[in-house]
């Protein structure tokens, strides 16, 4: 099967007033066909409002939603009934000479109940099998690591 999946967004920006790189504004809008605005900006670090999503993190959650529903879709399909699901994902930007940078890394830590205990070690192999066939940690050129805990209900 080799299916082409096709993604659109449109990034709106206005505002420039025209005070140079310390005076412009760096929120924006996200946008999608029949989905709400996800309001965003430039990481605080670069002038951005910390209460609008950033792109870093918005990578860091891309990488730790591509898990979850990979992992779901393989628990699902091995009749493994998942009650939670909650991760605290994390990552590391190391910025370069030049104002240039790189993710370095992204450590996911999901936090999953079961109802069947017996099931923790088969839960932990899909784990490593959601993280082998994860769309987007796939398409990055660091390392994303999987810390994952599992506890039955």
């Amino acid at each position: 099967m080799n299916r082409q999946h096709d993604y659109r967004v449109t990034v709106r920006w206005s505002g420039d007033t025209g005070a140079g790189y310390r005076g412009y504004v760096r929120d924006h809008d996200v946008l999608a066909d029949g989905k709400p605005p996800l309001k965003g900006s430039a990481d605080p670090a670069f002038r951005g409002t910390p209460e609008r999503w950033n792109p870093e993190e918005l990578l860091v959650a891309s990488l730790s939603e591509c898990h979850m529903l990979t992992f779901l879709s393989l628990c699902a399909r091995e009749g493994v009934v998942v009650t939670a699901y909650v991760d605290a994902a994390s990552g590391v930007m190391r910025e370069d000479p030049g104002n240039s940078g790189r993710f370095t890394e992204v450590v996911l830590r999901p936090e999953v109940t079961v109802v069947d205990p017996a099931a923790i070690e088969r839960v932990e192999a899909l784990h490593e099998q959601a993280h082998d066939t994860c769309f987007i940690a796939n398409s990055v050129n660091f390392p994303v690591r999987h810390e994952p805990v599992t506890a039955g209900s």
